[in-house]
């Protein structure tokens, strides 16, 4: 029996990717906000810690 078999006797099984894709969304929706509304002071300050200018 092939695995899409067992996937349709599950009950509701289409929520899951409904699901999955509103999950997507809202968190690269929510990243997105924050890159573009994140202070460039601290994102300055982010791209100096690999490499400090001290050193």
């Amino acid at each position: 029996m092939k695995f899409i078999h067992y996937l349709e006797t599950i009950t509701g099984v289409g929520i899951y990717p409904l699901t999955s894709l509103s999950i997507f969304f809202v968190f690269f929706a929510a990243m997105t906000y924050w890159v573009l509304k994140a202070d460039k002071r601290y994102i300055t300050s982010l791209k100096q810690i690999p490499f400090p200018e001290h050193e």
